[in-house]
């Protein structure tokens, strides 16, 4: 193993002291309880949106906290829920008294640690509400889930519901995007590679040289089914067709399409992807109205990308396009 680190243990502390002094003019990041909140928080007024999970995801999800996405994000360790003091904490921190978002990647540790953390809030007369994220087409069930996997939709729910929060829309209607967004987005990935998480010094996956994972998970748990490489033509065409059979999508359709890379793919081949993408969708008369292409939830190191569609109306292109200053995602301002 061969990685830019000190001390495994300490992987998390390090990255999060690198970005406090990156970022301390627009970040505060505060420790035990590890949380990191934008400058300005909490604000008066203002439906506050946290979200969080285990760290090797970068940039999410501290990289999408500020100005038109999140209040405040929650880092674990690597590939571990973040803990309900870490939730709790960062909710009274960001708490301007128009209520707070918490939106869950459905992943068992998350799920119950933002809901004991969400029950903890509302004892303290804290207005919370919780969404949870579960786009991913690949399993019905994992290891680390009951019911789908929450992944990329998560980071669209973020800067969508992060807009309508800056424009001070309630929390209701807020909560009510969160879902709106769920519902209408569909994700799968693929791996070329396995990740190797720091602490356990090998790889998660034991794939071949010739082989590849489909459906696998951000953690890099096992997906669909293993299958020999192949062209990204037809990598595309496997994962575009079970997300738009999936909810289904069809022609007249306008959607977001979002090209992820895991962490160590290239950008050069993310756009040979996107391209693959853009062919396939508009042979079915879908037609992308959105795009967002780049590594914006990753898995540690782990070469492949995930796709993820959203299907598109007026009110969800116009959030998407509002401004955005975090230090993952930058637009409009």
């Amino acid at each position: 193993m061969k990685k830019l680190i000190n001390r495994p243990q300490d992987v998390v502390q390090d990255a999060l002291a690198g970005v406090a002094l990156a970022h301390g003019d627009r970040l505060k990041v505060h420790t035990a309880p590890d949380y990191i909140v934008r400058a300005d928080a909490p604000l008066r007024g203002k439906v506050a949106i946290v979200s969080g999970g285990g760290s090797g995801h970068e940039p999410l999800h501290g990289g999408f906290v500020g100005r038109g996405m999140l209040d405040a994000a929650c880092p674990g360790q690597i590939f571990t829920s973040p803990t309900p003091d870490q939730v709790l904490a960062a909710t009274r921190a960001v708490d301007g008294g128009a209520g707070v978002l918490l939106i869950v990647k459905n992943y068992t540790g998350d799920v119950m640690n933002f809901e004991m953390a969400a029950d903890l809030a509302r004892d303290e007369g804290i207005v919370v509400e919780s969404v949870v994220i579960d786009d991913d087409v690949a399993l019905q069930d994992g290891r680390h889930t009951a019911g789908r996997r929450g992944v990329g939709a998560t980071v669209l729910a973020e800067k969508i519901c992060g807009a309508a929060a800056e424009r001070r829309r309630p929390l209701a209607e807020v909560a009510e995007l969160c879902r709106k967004v769920n519902a209408g987005a569909r994700s799968m990935g693929v791996a070329l590679t396995s990740c190797t998480v720091p602490m356990v010094g090998k790889p998660t996956l034991e794939l071949g040289p010739d082989e590849i994972e489909f459906g696998v998970g951000i953690h890099g748990e096992p997906g669909r089914e293993r299958r020999p490489a192949a062209s990204a033509h037809d990598i595309v065409a496997a994962l575009a067709t079970a997300i738009v059979d999936d909810l289904p999508f069809g022609r007249g359709d306008r959607v977001l399409a979002f090209v992820n890379g895991l962490g160590g793919t290239p950008l050069l081949e993310l756009y040979v992807v996107y391209n693959e993408l853009h062919t396939l969708l508009a042979s079915r008369g879908i037609v992308i109205a959105r795009n967002l292409v780049g590594s914006y939830m990753t898995a540690l190191d782990m070469a492949g990308c995930s796709i993820t569609l959203l299907r598109l109306d007026d009110e969800l292109a116009a959030l998407w396009d509002a401004p955005v200053v975090t230090t993952g995602l930058r637009w409009g301002a």
